[in-house]
């Protein structure tokens, strides 16, 4: 089954939080959804461009129909990186079917804790997905989470500890912003095992896999 359906990606706004990996789950999303629709990948932080993928930076480029995928952002200056599209999020959500958004960053840690100031939600998603990296599993907390010191608050662990599907489960229920979470990295049996035992201590559904396999295993 191909990977949007498996997530329940619905047409409009979703965002995508948490650990490694939500650059690719856009771009294969994207993908996917775009085979039969029109499908727009965007940021509500920074993002570096999709690599050959069109890229709409002004308002007027949104309108082109020659794509059906497309991303969208803001250049920042002085950097090669884009910020969120020069059109307001209801608008873009009323011109493309799908509009998938990363919408939190996470220093390419596998595991994350989110700051008051994040994740940047739209009011319009109506669905959130948490991406979880596997490989964060028996490592410290310290090597592991994005933001560690509150990671480990979180968790009730100092940040020398193990980061295992205990202490994510209880970063997860604590910070409460998800529908549903995708953990990625899962290319053997002990990341699939420790993604099984994440799915029992959460009481939303949860899908494993490998994005570059495109294998996935649903948990709960």
């Amino acid at each position: 089954m191909e990977l949007a359906k498996l997530l329940g990606i619905h047409p409009g706004v979703t965002a995508i939080i948490g650990g490694g990996g939500k650059t690719t789950l856009l771009r294969t999303l994207g993908e996917e959804l775009a085979e039969e629709n029109r499908v727009l990948l965007c940021t509500t932080t920074k993002i570096f461009p999709f690599p050959a993928l069109p890229c709409a930076t002004t308002a007027e480029a949104l309108d082109s129909r020659e794509h059906r995928l497309l991303c969208a952002g803001t250049p920042v200056p002085g950097t090669e990186k884009l910020t969120a599209p020069p059109v307001p999020m209801a608008e873009l959500a009323s011109r493309f079917d799908y509009v998938l958004v990363e919408a939190d960053g996470s220093a390419q840690r596998p595991l994350k804790a989110h700051a008051a100031h994040e994740p940047v939600i739209p009011a319009e998603a109506g669905q959130v997905i948490c991406v979880v990296g596997a490989s964060g599993f028996g490592r410290p907390v310290s090597e592991a989470a994005h933001r560690p010191e509150l990671y480990a608050r979180l968790a009730g662990v100092s940040v020398e500890d193990t980061a295992a599907p205990e202490t994510e489960a209880a970063v997860l229920r604590a910070e409460g912003l998800h529908h549903r979470i995708y953990v990625n990295q899962v290319e053997a049996s002990p990341a699939l095992a420790a993604s099984k035992a994440l799915a029992a201590l959460l009481d939303c559904p949860v899908l494993a896999g490998s994005l570059h396999r495109r294998e996935y295993f649903v948990c709960s």
